[in-house]
């Protein structure tokens, strides 16, 4: 009932909401004889600050329309690349009339961001996809919200998501030959476990993967994010946080983690900060601080756009990443597209380079968790395997900002250059030997693959 009780407030919030827009525009507006009082100033920002605490937040567009290529302005098409029921493959396409630059598009790498299915949308990676277009061919995982999809589309759970990510790895691959794949937060398992499925097969995986401040081994330096997960039973969540959308949406019925409360979660981790952001906004639309209030308004309406989550992929990771860490502790079992149940073996990836990101100050994915990734591909020799922890850094620091843009992309970029050449195999020779003796230094084990690489080298 829950869900159905934030409906109905919301709509009967909603004409007052607007009641409060056009207030703020009438006492701003300087041609309103409103304007005209002394308080009119304060009555306005009051207004507008009501108006953004009650809204409904849309989902926001990427509106990346042009890039700059070494000066040279690119424009930008976005486009659909594949339709799946709960997530569509985004490109975006670059054009332009300049041979040399055109030219130089041409050669850059292939890059496949998998976005978090987190509770905020895509978009919330806008400057991470910004960046990269500079000098990569970009595609995005763009995941809908749970609450927009009919039930005649069945459930989704983190097989279905794993599965989703290989058809989206093996599409880019076979445009470009092969590909990179970037994962930030929440994706960094599911990623790293489709890619171990593909090398158990003996299929084609990725050049490289970056997993950006995820959660590979929750265990290590716990947050307060993975406390909850940790300490409430797997009962408790799905007893108090799963409820069926209302019937005035698409989806009506489906059993969801509701994007309201998601949100609340968010602000309850620091509700001091964000009370402050909103009062300097407050004290900014005074100052007539328009820079401020814009990075404000900015900020806010990605923040606080959210989305639901279908419950079965919510439960799953609650209970396979945060209560069974069934990746670190190798009892995991995916089902595949055709039904047959697969185990994760992360041991079996032998030419997939991976680079490792995470935040000094992330108070999500706490320290270790994301480097983790390095024990479990103990096959990968250690010269194609990388980790970055970024001073001072938070969460989204790593992926979004000035320490994103200044700190992280250079070597990310350099990274991806870096492994874009192979070894690239398809078939039985990519898999390494699935058995390694318990007793066996690490090192003894990393070893084979070495002579794997330079195999590999030799026959391209």
């Amino acid at each position: 009932m829950l869900y159905q009780v934030y409906e109905a407030q919301r709509s009967l919030m909603e004409p007052f909401v607007d009641f409060a827009q056009a207030a703020a525009k009438l006492y701003n507006n300087p041609l309103s004889p409103f304007s005209q009082n002394p308080l009119a100033q304060r009555a306005a920002a009051g207004y507008s600050l009501i108006y953004r605490l009650g809204k409904d937040y849309e989902k926001p567009v990427f509106g990346l329309t042009t890039v700059d290529v070494d000066g040279t302005g690119v424009a930008v098409h976005e486009r659909v690349e594949l339709d799946k029921p709960f997530c569509e493959l985004r490109r975006f396409k670059r054009f332009t009339d300049d041979t040399a630059t055109l030219t130089k598009l041409k050669g850059q790498p292939a890059v496949l961001i998998v976005a978090p299915l987190s509770g905020h949308y895509a978009t919330l990676l806008r400057d991470t996809v910004k960046t990269m277009l500079k000098d990569h061919k970009v595609y995005i995982t763009d995941w809908k919200n749970a609450r927009t999809v009919p039930l005649s589309d069945g459930t989704f759970n983190l097989d279905d998501y794993i599965n989703y990510v290989q058809e989206f790895i093996t599409h880019v691959q076979g445009i470009y030959g092969n590909c990179h794949v970037i994962s930030v937060c929440q994706p960094t398992v599911p990623v790293l476990a489709a890619v171990s499925l593909m090398a158990s097969r003996g299929e084609t995986t990725p050049l490289s993967m970056t997993m950006m401040g995820g959660p590979i081994d929750a265990r290590k330096s716990p947050t307060a994010v993975n406390n909850l997960a940790m300490n409430k039973s797997f009962e408790w969540f799905e007893n108090n946080v799963i409820y069926r959308v209302p019937s005035n949406f698409a989806g009506a019925g489906r059993r969801v983690y509701p994007g309201f409360l998601q949100h609340t979660g968010f602000v309850a981790m620091n509700p001091d900060r964000h009370a402050s952001n909103h009062f300097d906004y407050f004290k900014n639309l005074l100052k007539g601080d328009d820079a401020s209030t814009e990075a404000h308004t900015k900020f806010y309406d990605e923040y606080n756009a959210v989305l639901d989550m279908d419950a079965d992929y919510y439960l799953d990771t609650i209970k396979i990443v945060f209560q069974e860490f069934s990746l670190v502790n190798g009892t995991w079992d995916v089902k595949s597209k055709d039904g047959k149940l697969e185990r994760v073996r992360p041991q079996d990836i032998t030419t997939t380079a991976h680079f490792t990101v995470e935040g000094e100050l992330d108070d999500i994915s706490g320290s270790g968790q994301t480097e983790a990734a390095h024990g479990l591909c103990y096959n990968v020799p250690k010269s194609r395997q990388k980790h970055l922890e970024v001073k001072g850094a938070g969460h989204y620091g790593i992926f979004s900002g000035r320490r994103w843009r200044e700190v992280v992309y250079p070597q990310v970029k350099a990274f991806i250059l870096e492994h874009n050449k192979g070894p690239a195999l398809s078939g039985k020779a990519q898999t390494a030997p699935k058995k390694v003796a318990k007793s066996a230094p690490a090192k003894v084990a990393a070893a084979k693959p070495r002579v794997v690489a330079k195999k590999a080298v030799a026959r391209k």
